[in-house]
């Protein structure tokens, strides 16, 4: 796997994969980050994976490095994930707040559903864990 040259959203998947010791997964972010590309992570995918303790240590490191950016579910955010929630038909926000996020900054998704990322922006680049 090629990092990617714009940037890298992971989406939940990717953070569990990087739990488990991935070694795709660890050896794409250290080339991303090597490169000096910014890596975004949604707060509802970190909802979704983090269940604290000593098994997710390589999350938490991750989600601690100042080079990587928790893009927050303010107001504005989630009424953008609402409305794209209501013209894709996809229906489950943190996967449409991934697609949003990679969007908005140009981003490909480190993901462990592309499916269900392209149902929402088939335009996005991906880069699938399976």
């Amino acid at each position: 796997m090629r990092p990617p040259s714009g940037g890298l959203t992971l989406d939940a998947g990717a953070l569990i994969a990087l739990e488990r010791g991935d070694e795709r997964v660890r050896s794409l972010l250290a080339r991303a980050a090597a490169a000096g590309l910014p890596l975004t992570v949604p707060a509802g995918v970190v909802a979704q994976a983090w269940r604290g303790g000593p098994r997710q240590a390589r999350i938490a490191r991750l989600l601690a490095d100042p080079d990587v950016h928790v893009v927050v579910l303010d107001d504005p955010t989630a009424r953008a994930v609402g409305s794209l929630v209501a013209r894709s038909g996809h229906h489950d926000v943190v996967d449409v707040s991934v697609a949003l996020c990679a969007a908005e900054r140009g981003h490909a998704v480190l993901t462990s559903d592309p499916d269900d990322v392209a149902a929402v922006n088939p335009r996005l680049a991906l880069i699938a864990l399976n």
